[in-house]
């Protein structure tokens, strides 16, 4: 049985301090090929927005399964 725990803002605010923290650490350095930089920019921009995105997988549909 799943327990319900409330989370607070200073919960929130402190995973986001960590997750920006491990960001500065991961991409210290830069990027050395066309596809670690396209990672980096995309991970970035998802760390430093703040729009909501539609959850994935959208509502009655599942995650892909591996045969």
């Amino acid at each position: 049985m799943k327990r319900f725990i409330s989370e607070t803002r200073r919960d929130d605010a402190e995973r986001t301090g960590w997750l920006l923290d491990a960001a500065d650490i991961a991409f210290a350095f830069e990027p050395v090929n066309g596809i670690a930089a396209d990672f980096e920019a995309v991970v970035m921009e998802g760390l430093l927005t703040d729009q909501a995105v539609p959850v994935y997988p959208p509502a009655g549909h599942t995650y892909p399964r591996k045969d």
